[in-house]
């Protein structure tokens, strides 16, 4: 058999997990019985955006799904299947999608980079650039148009978890469901509340118009 050269991470494993029993002995059995999280968190696949530490929530009390770029795609069954699991089953109260200053995937498709597949993922992003030229070349630098990019990528994933029909049916049925949108920096460890905080298809509308408004689209 082959050396593992995985064995620290093996080893880290070991660590954390009698740290956990240190503190709570019964935590492991706790968790066995069933989650019961109050939130999905709808983020980037970047690895320095750990997304439950970032919260301080321990497992168990975050329902997550991660891709790059942190879009939300009405085709993509994945994310469509996380969402229903969370809404549907789970019961969630709160779906955050947050993205980060610095992202790759956005970088990538503002200045058109090209890396295989994921060129086509991220032709949402492109898409979100045409729609929002104008607003962005009122930016001076290419850092502060970027950074606003990943601003309004978040916003547009937030819309489009609100025009799903797992959220509206939910919305319609009275289950009580906000969709949050926020971003992280990833210089300075920080979450940061864009805003939007959409608890019906009424909020959505009028957080899309403010947006056009901002923006300068018609």
């Amino acid at each position: 058999m082959s050396h593992n050269k995985l064995e620290h991470l093996l080893d880290s494993n070991r660590i954390w997990a009698q740290r956990i029993k240190d503190d709570d002995p019964a935590f492991f059995k706790k968790l066995t019985a069933q989650q019961k999280p109050n939130y999905l968190w709808i983020g980037c696949s970047d690895s320095r955006v750990p997304c439950t530490q970032l919260v301080d929530l321990l497992p168990g009390e975050m329902f997550v799904h991660r891709n790059v770029a942190n879009l939300v795609i009405h085709t993509d069954f994945n994310c469509l299947s996380v969402m229903q699991y969370a809404i549907d089953v789970l019961q969630v109260q709160h779906i955050i999608v947050c993205g980060h200053y610095r992202c790759g995937g956005i970088q990538a498709a503002m200045q058109q980079q090209s890396f295989g597949l994921v060129d086509n993922w991220l032709r949402h992003v492109q898409d979100i650039i045409i729609k929002h030229q104008t607003y962005l070349d009122s930016f001076s630098t290419e850092q502060q148009r970027l950074d606003q990019l990943c601003e309004l990528n978040v916003a547009e994933q937030v819309f489009n978890v609100c025009e799903n029909t797992l959220v509206r049916n939910a919305w319609q049925r009275g289950q009580k469901l906000t969709v949050h949108g926020w971003i992280y920096g990833v210089e300075d460890g920080l979450l940061r509340d864009l805003g939007l905080s959409l608890s019906s298809i009424e909020d959505m509308k009028t957080a899309v118009h403010h947006l056009f408004i901002k923006t300068g689209i018609n």
